[in-house]
């Protein structure tokens, strides 16, 4: 098949009740219509007088994907629990369906799709699909949500790629190292305008991943998000050596999924080492600012000094 083609679906189903058999038709005419599957469907091709044995024959053998719609009838003329005159068509379907697994399983396991809609159940499924072993695909709407995991198994595409492996800093000389991320270094999600990454002397040591706030801006802030993957943050906070004003003093915040650390406060020649458990964290906040700051004077000089992750 090519990439540019729809896949061919058929979809097969037991006519228990006028309701069911309006309700596959519309789910049909969603999939065809709107997620423009090529889907075949019996209601659409009654225009004239067939063979139904060849037809369905043919679209069990050369669907791409066979959808069987989940039924109480459906399930009891699968497994030859009726009698052999009633529900003939889905009789024979579930008869090829069965006969085609036997001759490849690895195959047919990923073709047939089992679909159950709310008026039914996974005990509806018939027994040789494996209903608790395998995949089904409950249909809850008949929306682009509500087919998601259906459509899945159709393209192929999950829908959560698994990333990258990244490098595995593991081995026998010295075990397993953290990825040490500067704060920097992420995309920032919001930040104070008057913020810059750049390098930050504080206490007599120079750091060069630092956020420095040195301008007129009352408070400092920067979020980033850490999607739970990280387990430590750690930092030293303080006034910079080059501050005009030394007598000043910086406080210092941490917002964690929003739940705020108490402040520390640092004065010039006295920096703040900051350590502190990430795990579970989504989003993380950091904050900086001087108490009085104006747009003309009390300039906070201020930086949390190579804020790092790992």
């Amino acid at each position: 098949m090519a990439d540019n083609e729809a896949p061919k679906v058929f979809v097969t189903y037991a006519h228990d009740s006028p309701e069911h058999k309006d309700r596959v038709r519309r789910f049909a005419e969603f999939l065809h219509g709107q997620i423009g599957l090529d889907v075949h469907l019996d209601q659409w091709d009654d225009h004239d007088r067939r063979d139904w044995s060849s037809w369905a024959l043919d679209h069990l053998d050369t669907a791409n994907f066979v959808v069987v719609i989940a039924s109480p009838d459906y399930k009891r003329r699968a497994e030859g629990k009726v009698a052999h005159d009633e529900g003939r068509g889905s009789q024979f379907e579930a008869a090829r369906i069965r006969d085609r697994m036997t001759d490849n399983l690895g195959r047919e396991i990923k073709r047939i799709l089992p679909v159950v809609f709310p008026q039914q159940s996974v005990e509806d499924i018939p027994n040789f699909l494996n209903p608790y072993s395998t995949t089904r695909y409950p249909v809850e709407t008949f929306t682009e949500e509500g087919v998601a995991d259906l459509l899945t198994a159709i393209t192929g595409r999950a829908r959560h790629q698994r990333p990258e492996r990244g490098e595995w800093r593991g081995g026998a000389a010295g075990g397993y190292q953290p990825r040490r991320t500067p704060v920097t270094r992420l995309d920032w999600q919001a930040c104070s305008s008057l913020l810059r990454a750049e390098g930050a002397r504080i206490g007599g040591v120079h750091y060069a991943d630092s956020i420095v706030l040195k301008a007129p801006e009352r408070l400092g802030f920067v979020e980033v998000d850490l999607g739970m993957a990280y387990r430590r943050l750690t930092a030293v906070v303080g006034v910079l050596d080059d501050a005009d004003e030394t007598f000043q003093v910086g406080h210092f915040r941490f917002l964690l999924d929003g739940k705020p650390s108490p402040e520390t406060k640092v004065g010039m020649g006295k920096p703040a080492r900051i350590e502190v458990d990430v795990s579970g964290v989504l989003k993380l906040r950091l904050e900086m600012y001087r108490p009085g700051t104006t747009d003309h004077r009390w300039w906070p000089e201020l930086a949390w000094a190579d804020p790092t992750l790992e």
